[in-house]
C-alpha cells in the first residue's frame, strides 16, 4: 500500500518514521509532503527512502491511503487544494486532525456529483513514532476491507482502538493529552528521587522500570489498578500514608480535572 503523509511535524513525522519501522508499509511507498523543508529533512535523515515534497498535489497522486496530519486551521485550506487530485472510489482519506469532525471533512472534499471517499478520524500519540502508541479509529463510509487495512497499518504502530466518533474527544484526553499527563507524573517521580538522594539518571531509570512493571502486571493479570494498590499497602505502612499525602494534594481530582479540562 502506498501512503501520502500531508505534514511533516510532529504527528505526521512520527507516523512516517513509525510505518517505515514495521513490516507492512515499505518506506519507499511512504511520501510525505510539508510546506517547511527543515521537517522534511528530519523525516529523510531517519528514513532515507521516504520520498518528500512540498507539493501536496504530487504527494497523494497514485497514493492509496492519504493521511491528513496539519493543524486544525489548515485542515480545510489543505482538502480543498488536493480534493480534485483524490480518486475518491479507490483512495481513503485519513485524518488525525484533533476537533475536525466527520461532518466538516465531508464539507471541505465535497465534489459535485460525486460520493464522498471512505473516511476515517484517528486518533494517535507520539509514541506511534516507537510502534507504541494508542490509537483511537473511526470510520465513515468504509467497507469492512478498507476498515480492516487501516487497523492493521495502524496496528503495527501500537494498539488500536475502533470507536464512535462521539468518543474521539475523550480518546485524545485519554491517550494523546494523556501521554504528556505521564510525563509530567514521571518528571514529578524523578525530582522527588532526586531529593530523596539518587542522581537523576537514576532516578529516571527507576521512575521507568516501576511504570513498566506497573503496566506489566495490570496487562498480565486484568485487575483493576486498586487490586494491585491493595497488595502493597500495609496497615500502618510507608504506601499507604504515601497513597493519603498524594491524595489530600489531591492527586486523583486533579488529574480527572485535566482530562475534563482536554475534553471542552
Amino acid at each position: 500500500m502506498k501512503i501520502a503523509i500531508i505534514g511533516a511535524g510532529n504527528m505526521g513525522g512520527a507516523i512516517a518514521c513509525g510505518l517505515a519501522k514495521g513490516s507492512g508499509v515499505k518506506p519507499c511507498d511512504i511520501t510525505c509532503s510539508d510546506r517547511s523543508g527543515a521537517a522534511l529533512e528530519k523525516v529523510c535523515g531517519k528514513y532515507p527512502a521516504i520520498r518528500t515534497t512540498t507539493d501536496n498535489r504530487e504527494a497523494v497522486s497514485g497514493a492509496d491511503m492519504v493521511v491528513i496530519a496539519v493543524k486544525p486551521w489548515l485542515t480545510g485550506d489543505v482538502l480543498r487544494e488536493i480534493k480534485y487530485g483524490l480518486d475518491y472510489r479507490r483512495q481513503i482519506v485519513v485524518s488525525i486532525v484533533a476537533g475536525v469532525t466527520f461532518e466538516q471533512l465531508t464539507g471541505f472534499l465535497e465534489k459535485e456529483r460525486e460520493e464522498p471517499p471512505a473516511l476515517f478520524r484517528l486518533i494517535p500519540n507520539t509514541a506511534v513514532s516507537v510502534q507504541n502508541s494508542m490509537t483511537f479509529i473511526s470510520a465513515q463510509g468504509a467497507s469492512q476491507e478498507q476498515t480492516d487495512a487501516v487497523v492493521s497499518i495502524f496496528g503495527e504502530l501500537g494498539a488500536t482502538m475502533l470507536v464512535e466518533e462521539r468518543l474521539m474527544e475523550a480518546g485524545t484526553a485519554l491517550a494523546s493529552c494523556g501521554i504528556a499527563y505521564a510525563f509530567r507524573y514521571i518528571r514529578a517521580a524523578m525530582e522527588g528521587g532526586v531529593e530523596l538522594g539518587f542522581y537523576p539518571d537514576r532516578a529516571r531509570d527507576i521512575v521507568l522500570q516501576t511504570l513498566k512493571g506497573a503496566v506489566a502486571l495490570l496487562q498480565a493479570g486484568g485487575a483493576h489498578p486498586e487490586a494491585e494498590i491493595d497488595r502493597v499497602t500495609t496497615p500502618g505502612g510507608i504506601t499507604i500514608r504515601g497513597l493519603n499525602e498524594m491524595e489530600e494534594a489531591g492527586f486523583t481530582a486533579a488529574v480527572i480535572r485535566g482530562l475534563k479540562a482536554s475534553c471542552k
